[in-house]
This record gives structure tokens, C-alpha cells and sequence, in this order.
């Protein structure tokens, strides 16, 4: 790995509106709508507040059909060159693609893998 590891993080939620609110009230910040091409599905992201100058990963609420809360509810996303590389090295190393290489639109690509302990994670590149 040539930066460090972690890119960006998903806490996923069944209700929006509450989990927003305990996650402002606790961290006394605002957290900002982020757009999402695939909005049709239902999905909503809310992100934390993030600056690219400061240390630390970015990250947000995700509200998304068929992915419960608790649990396996948060995804830690690895940062690659390009995420479809990183799946396929998963799935032969025992792991299992859950979903191949998608777009984010302007967000870059995402993969969703799930490790040879059954714990999903994310691949996040920007081609």
C-alpha cells in the first residue's frame, strides 16, 4: 500500500432522520446531503463533515435498501488504484465479490467484498 489504508466509511442506518440527529447532536456538527446517481434505488447519504487539508478518512450515513443496520452496518473503504483489481484479487484469495465494480458518477468506482471472515468491505477508485 503506498498511502494510508482507509479512504472513506459508510455507518449504515433504517432511519434516517433519527440516526442524523444522534450523530449531530453527539458530534455537535452538521452533516451535509451528498448527491447520489443511483437515488432511484432509495438511497440516502448524509456525509460527516470532512476537509481534505485535515488528518482523518471522510465518511457517512448511508440509508439503502436490503443493507440492515447493526451488526456488519459499517463498511471501511480501501483506497485503490482501480477497486475491480482489488475484488478480483479478493475473490482468489477466498473472499467473494457481493458487488462488482460500480460507478459513483463523479465519485469515482466502487466494489463491495466480503473478506474470507464473512466482514464486508469497500474498494474505492477514482477509475
Amino acid at each position: 500500500m503506498k498511502t494510508n489504508p482507509i479512504g472513506w466509511f459508510e455507518i449504515y442506518v433504517q432511519d434516517m432522520p433519527r440516526a442524523k440527529a444522534f450523530y449531530e447532536a453527539v458530534f455537535q456538527g452538521t452533516l451535509a446531503p451528498l448527491g447520489d446517481p443511483t437515488a432511484s434505488d432509495g438511497m440516502q447519504m448524509w456525509a460527516f463533515p470532512s476537509s481534505m487539508e485535515s488528518y482523518g478518512a471522510p465518511g457517512a450515513l448511508v440509508q439503502m435498501d436490503g443493507m440492515p443496520s447493526g451488526g456488519n452496518s459499517t463498511i471501511v473503504y480501501f483506497a485503490c488504484d482501480d477497486c475491480a483489481v482489488e475484488a478480483a484479487r479478493a475473490a482468489s484469495h477466498g473472499g467473494k465479490v457481493f458487488k462488482d465494480k460500480m460507478s459513483i458518477g463523479e465519485y469515482g468506482y466502487i466494489a463491495l467484498v466480503n473478506d474470507t471472515e464473512g466482514n464486508m468491505i469497500g474498494l474505492h477508485s477514482m477509475r
